[in-house]
């Protein structure tokens, strides 16, 4: 009988065994892997149905990783893993490459359904990332609209996001302060933003930085 093949991906070794023996009576494993790099061999060589990676791996971040892996698989489901809890992180892989993200301390509990779900088209969230989700989404709805920053904007926001003042940018841009100024609070107005936090965000959903 045909069983959803899984790649797992940690660097503890005592992670993988636990996962491998929490799958094997529905999914076939093939195979258990500590470092990202190898997984990308690896599963572009296998082809898995499914790849359970660990996001925080020491050779390759697996933010890295996973555009990656999507990009040679890309009808292979990802599933992150990570002990970090910033929602920022699930947002940035959801939007991108993930079919589910999970929290590593709750992985053994929701492990099987994200993997179900990612095999049915669907997309499983941890429950408490999916409310924070939720509650930034609540609080600050234009955050997720679809809307295109200008060549410009683009510049202006990578330049702020790394931490340059409007000063050092617009000396960067060969443009006046009052200019950066224009730009930074017209990017804040049209996505509803309200902190430099807030840009900071924007700029990695937008991948400018």
């Amino acid at each position: 009988m045909w069983r959803p093949s899984v790649l797992l991906v940690d660097d503890h070794a005592l992670v993988l065994d636990a996962f491998k023996k929490l799958l094997e009576p529905e999914f076939e494993i093939v195979g258990t892997l500590s470092d990202s790099h190898s997984a990308l061999e690896v599963a572009t060589e296998l082809k898995p149905d499914v790849i359970v990676l660990d996001i925080g791996m020491p050779d390759l971040d697996g933010l890295e990783a996973g555009p990656e892996l999507k990009k040679r698989l890309p009808h292979t489901k990802l599933i992150v893993m990570t002990m970090n809890e910033d929602s920022e992180i699930a947002r940035k892989s959801l939007r991108v490459w993930a079919s589910g993200f999970l929290l590593k301390k709750s992985a053994g509990s929701e492990l099987v359904k994200a993997i179900r779900e990612a095999l049915h088209g669907r997309t499983y969230v941890t429950p408490m990332t999916k409310h924070q989700l939720e509650e930034e989404f609540i609080l600050n709805p234009d955050f997720s609209h679809n809307k295109a920053l200008t060549p410009r904007q683009r510049e202006v926001l990578k330049l702020l996001a790394e931490g340059r003042t409007m000063r050092e940018t617009a000396s960067i841009l060969h443009v006046t302060p009052r200019t950066i100024a224009f730009h930074k609070y017209k990017i804040m107005e049209e996505f509803g933003l309200k902190t430099n936090s807030d840009l900071v965000k924007l700029a990695f959903r937008e991948k400018v930085c």
